[in-house]
Formats: C-alpha cells, sequence, structure tokens
C-alpha cells in the first residue's frame, strides 16, 4: 500500500521576489523590502499559496487571497492589472516588482 507524503498531488515549487519599500511607510520602517513568497504548480503556473511582508495582518491575508488562483505564467498583466485596482497601500509597486521577479524566476525555472 503507498504511504501517503504531504505534496504528493501535483508538483509544487516555491518562489521569492524581493522589492525595496518606499520611505515613510510602517512596513519599511520594518523591512527594507518587500518578501513576496508564492507556492506555484510547476506544470500549470497556478499560484497555490502566497505571503508578504506587509505591516498588517489585513494587507498580509487580503494579498494572499488576491494573487492565490492565479496563473502567473499566462495572466501576469491581468494580476498585475488587479493588484493596481484593488491594492492601493503604499507598498503597491514594491508588491508588483517582487511579483515580476517571481515571474522571471518561474520562468527560468520552466526553461522558458
Amino acid at each position: 500500500m503507498p504511504v501517503h507524503r504531504e505534496g504528493s498531488g501535483p508538483e509544487t515549487v516555491f518562489f521569492s521576489g524581493y522589492a525595496k519599500l518606499p520611505a515613510g511607510i510602517t512596513a519599511s520602517a520594518m523591512f527594507n523590502v518587500v518578501a513576496v513568497g508564492m507556492e506555484i504548480e510547476v506544470s500549470t503556473g497556478r499560484i497555490v499559496a502566497a505571503e508578504c511582508t506587509l505591516a498588517t495582518e489585513v494587507g498580509k491575508n487580503f494579498f494572499a487571497r488576491l494573487v492565490t488562483g492565479w496563473n502567473i505564467d499566462t495572466e501576469l498583466g491581468e494580476l498585475i492589472e488587479t493588484i493596481n485596482r484593488r491594492y492601493q497601500g503604499s507598498a503597491q509597486k514594491a508588491i508588483i516588482t517582487a511579483l515580476k521577479i517571481i515571474h522571471e524566476k518561474y520562468r527560468a525555472f520552466r526553461g522558458h
């Protein structure tokens, strides 16, 4: 009988991206950069889970809900538009920069 192992479903990989935060916001007093981490299903590009280093739990949770389920490979432009429209925090540009870095890392990993 096969032993069930956590993560035995579709293969996922963790990617991270970092970007400098603007001076004068709460998060920049805590961190110099915003860190975005994402678990991505390799074969599809679907974002399975996400986290970032914002100052508030509400912001962290909102970001995670906002990006989970999107395809990092084929829906990046739409995802950035959604972040521009729905995330109005001061770290918006830094989050988008970190997301673009993750996109580049994912494409390199896949050999694109």
